[in-house]
Formats: structure tokens, sequence, C-alpha cells
């Protein structure tokens, strides 16, 4: 059995490249309600919904297969664990198969796995099945971890749904956010991008607004790239600096943020005036998609300091 993990820290960013081509949502699960909020599906296509909810409670997520005894017990306990902390936390339920995108980008090498999201952020939590108060003892870290970047919604019961369960009802987002939420739904990440500019600019502490705003440009200067593509474009053209741009934010948004970062670091001396200008204002927007606290961020803000000193 894996020791679980304990969530102290946000970890870098799910595979974000996986929502530029977005299909539709998939139907709810065996035993799962439509419209359920508390208990739900998610999948590589049904993932940017599933992030935006994670600015406001935390979602558990857990990676399954219907193969796995394992799985479908862990599910059924982690349902029962969720529902009892009153909306404070979600769960989402991605089936391994269908969600390849989510498995290579956090990092899975068994079902079941348990990672949350928080913020748009990653959260390791632990693989295998563990005892019942072991889990409630990470759910309650998880919790203060969140309550830590200012997550601490819930999403509460409203009337009954035509089958008996209670239909969960998501505290709103507010309007700008909705605004910039319903465009990366429909993929018009321009118009979520320009939301949040002007969420910001109402309130510049906005500090969600400003993680989503970068999140909607990575995502914008994504959309109708190919992964092989980038790759190909940037190993061939080792100077281009708009290559590197592009292949930095595929390597952030599938989760090597280390890569990512150490690439733009490494060119960055070999840069003119405006080249190194360029590259210190996408390291500033990549940080932000990670979460400013994240070690990672830290030292490579450090190395960028000493860069430009």
């Amino acid at each position: 059995m894996t020791d679980p993990t304990p969530p102290n820290g946000l970890r870098g960013a799910v595979d974000l490249s996986a929502l530029v081509q977005r299909a539709q949502p998939s139907q709810p699960q065996a035993g799962t309600a439509a419209g359920d909020r508390l208990v739900f599906e998610t999948d590589d296509a049904a993932f940017g919904s599933t992030l935006e909810l994670s600015r406001t409670v935390p979602v558990v997520v857990v990676l399954w297969a219907s193969w796995s005894e394992q799985s479908t017990a862990l599910v059924a306990t982690l349902e029962q664990l969720v529902r009892a902390r009153d909306g404070r936390l979600v769960l989402a339920a991605a089936d391994a198969d269908r969600s390849p995108q989510l498995m290579q980008a956090f990092q899975v090498q068994a079902v079941p796995t348990v990672v949350a999201v928080v913020a748009g952020q990653p959260v390791p939590l632990f693989a295998g099945v563990q005892p019942d108060d072991v889990i409630e003892q990470v759910f309650d870290q998880l919790l203060e971890l969140a309550a830590q970047h200012g997550v601490s919604g819930r999403v509460e019961a409203g009337g009954e749904s035509g089958d008996g369960q209670a239909e969960p009802v998501e505290e709103p987002l507010p309007p700008l956010h909705q605004e910039a939420y319903d465009a990366i739904e429909r993929g018009d990440y321009e118009v979520a991008a320009s939301a949040y500019r002007t969420a910001i600019a109402q309130d510049p502490r906005d500090t969600l607004a400003v993680a989503g705003l970068a999140q909607a440009n990575l995502l914008w200067r994504l959309h109708g790239k190919s992964l092989d593509g980038i790759r190909n474009t940037a190993a061939s053209a080792s100077d281009d600096l708009a290559a590197q741009l592009d292949v930095a934010d595929l390597d952030l948004s599938g989760g090597h943020v280390e890569d990512a970062f150490d690439r733009l670091l490494t060119l960055f001396p070999k840069l003119d005036a405006d080249g190194k200008r360029a590259v210190r204002e996408r390291l500033v927007e990549l940080f932000e998609v990670v979460g400013s606290d994240d070690p990672r961020v830290v030292a490579a803000r450090r190395r960028l300091t000493n860069l430009l000193f």
C-alpha cells in the first residue's frame, strides 16, 4: 500500500494542452446523478470545467478503472467521505481508459490514484486503497491548504432532484469570472482573457483573475497548434524565439514546469533587448500559472533576477 502524500503545497500545472481541442463533456457515469456537482465524472475533454470549479472549492480527482476492483471500491468510499464534508469538497472521477492526457499530466503510474486540484493547480494525495481515517486526515490537510490559497467556497445542496438525491447548487462566480469561464467552455480564449483583464482593472488584488488570465492566455496561444508541430519546429530552430516560447508553453501545460523555465532561462542571455523583454514577460506569466509560492517558481524567479542584474 502506497503511503499518502500530505498536501503541503500546490504542485504545478495539469495538462492544459488537453483542453485546446475541446470536445463535449461526457455523460455522468453509472450511479452518478445528472447535474450532481458534489460527485461527477470528468475526462480529458471535460476537465476545463473541473479546473474552473477548483477556484471555488477543492476538487478531489480519482483516476480509476472499471476493471479494477480496488478502483470501484475506492470511488465508493471517496463518494461517501466527500458527501459527508457538506460541499466543502467535490469528487471528480476520471476513467483512466478515457483520460490518457490526465493520466500523463498527473504522472499516474497505477490506478486507483487520487490527486486534488486547488485554484487550477494539482496537489498529489495518494495511490491505492487507504483506510477511511487516513483519507479523512488527508482531506483535513487539503482543506487547510485550500484555505491558505483563498479557496474556501462550498457547493451546497438545494432542492430534491427527480431521483431523490439532493441537487447541489454551486456558489456563483463573480460576473466577470463567470464570463471568462463561459468563454473558456466554448473555446473563446480571447474573450476569456478580456474578461479577466477587466476584473484585474477593477480590483488589482484579484489574484484568481491574474492566474485565470495567465491560463487563458496560455490556452489561447496553444489553440490550433499540434504537439508534434510545436516540438518539431523548436527542435529544428533552437535559436527561434517564437518556437522556443511555444514549446515552453507546451512543456508547462503538460506539467514539465522545470523544463519550461530552464528552456527560457537558458535562452535568455543569448537574446537582444527585445528578445529578453519577451522572455521575461512570458516567464512572469507562466509563474502565475504555476503559482508564485511554488518552489520551482521561486528558484526560476531568483535565476531570472540574477540574469537581469
